[in-house]
């Protein structure tokens, strides 16, 4: 049966692509659209005038993910400051437009149908089952690239929707692989699963369940929705279940709960999420003992709190942009993400071609990109993600964003083995 949120999605895709948003995108050609030159040769499309080069952002700071949504976003306002003070790039300022859809499914697939037609494409969009649902018109008409704040393997294979980072499956596998290196489980042993129904959280599970059958283990699943906050009953299932160790795929609510109601009632085995399922103001509540103790994360970035040179200096200027805001690893997931972007635009306008045609053809020409956040990116291929490395970090109050490196950037053999998506 489908979940309720994918129904909901389902709904809002249908109700979107009836009536007036079917009617603004019917007329659009099929190539990508512009095709005009500017006075220096550039060919020009859709968000893209002789002046400014506008970017579309789909973010969550009101719901579920409303934490990590404001710094994602305010990290691409900054890349954005910084990229028009240094003289734009070809010649033109960027500018972001922001719409926050709430984690709310038809606020998203209605933020997208009213951007998708005034810009050039989409430098953020919180929320796999969202993209998912639009990915139909992405892929057959509009054509404008997307770089998700999404890891979900069911987004590989577009031209045009390209992960930033290991997808949830992956991501998973090295989660999981961590705590077998770590002599924390083993052969025989049950681990368990929290996750989130829909393309999130299934996709991780397609990953803990890969895991664990080159192992040896089994996988025990709690599923929950969105909505669901408290995890004392999930908690009590596993803890029944013998479980030695938790994977979570879920927000950084959940994760405290999760934390907080095993540590409360004695069940004491290691926890560990994926790349969202953790905020530094999760060490602000009373789940902080907990997660400081046994809990860790997965993700395909340096935490801002590292004192490599990239964090720390963007650490420095975003703390200077937004004195009254804390640092966590939106910052850098953002910032990464929207420097992808700028690359890609470089490489267009050197083409001179900044339509979506260019600049989709010119994202396949980075192999080996390096934001300076830990990882190397490679978009050469649109049915891979861009690495299947995982950097594993663990919540440490004393540094800044809350999250340090326990294990540097890593494949697992079993994830290296693995066909992604399955």
């Amino acid at each position: 049966m489908k979940s309720r949120l994918s129904a909901a999605v389902a709904l809002a895709a249908a109700l979107t692509l009836t009536g007036a948003g079917l009617a603004g995108c019917s007329s659009k050609a099929t190539d990508g659209g512009g095709g005009e030159k500017d006075a220096g040769g550039v060919k020009t499309g859709e968000g893209v005038t002789a002046k400014t080069i506008t970017l579309g952002v789909l973010t969550d700071m009101t719901g579920v993910y409303a934490s990590l949504g404001k710094s994602v976003t305010q990290a691409q306002q900054l890349w954005a400051k910084q990229t028009n003070a240094a003289g734009g790039i070809c010649g033109r300022t960027i500018q972001l437009t922001v719409r926050d859809h709430g984690y709310d499914p038809q606020k998203a697939v209605a933020g997208y149908t009213e951007l998708e037609p005034k810009v050039l494409g989409f430098a953020q969009f919180i929320g796999s089952p969202f993209v998912a649902a639009v990915k139909g018109r992405i892929d057959g008409q509009d054509k404008g690239l997307v770089l998700p704040q999404a890891w979900s393997a069911s987004l590989l294979g577009s031209p045009y929707i390209r992960v930033v980072g290991a997808t949830y499956d992956i991501e998973t596998i090295n989660a999981v692989d961590y705590l077998l290196t770590q002599k924390r489980i083993a052969k025989g042993d049950k681990i368990g699963h929290v996750y989130f129904e829909g393309d999130y959280g299934e996709n991780a599970l397609t990953g803990s369940k890969y895991a664990a059958a080159q192992a040896g283990l089994t996988v025990v699943e709690q599923k929950i929705k969105p909505t669901d906050n408290d995890m004392t009953a999930q908690v009590a299932a596993l803890k029944k279940a013998g479980v030695k160790a938790v994977v979570i795929s879920a927000g950084p609510r959940q994760a405290a709960s999760l934390v907080g109601v095993a540590a409360a009632g004695g069940f004491n085995v290691p926890m560990i999420g994926n790349n969202s399922a953790f905020a530094p103001q999760l060490l602000a509540t009373p789940a902080a003992p907990a997660l400081t103790k046994d809990y860790y994360v997965a993700a395909s970035t340096l935490p801002i709190g590292d004192p490599g040179a990239g964090p720390a200096k963007l650490a420095k200027e975003y703390k200077a942009a937004y004195p009254k805001d804390g640092l966590d690893n939106g910052v850098v997931a953002g910032y990464t993400a929207a420097s992808v972007y700028g690359e890609v635009l470089k490489k267009a306008c050197a083409a001179k071609d900044l339509t979506r045609a260019g600049i989709d053809k010119a994202l396949l020409t980075l192999s080996s990109y390096d934001s300076g956040f830990g990882i190397a990116h490679n978009f050469s291929d649109p049915a891979a993600a861009s690495t299947r490395q995982s950097l594993i970090m663990k919540p440490d109050s004393k540094v800044p964003g809350g999250l340090k490196v326990v294990q540097p950037a890593t494949v697992a053999k079993a994830a290296e083995s693995y066909k992604a998506g399955g």
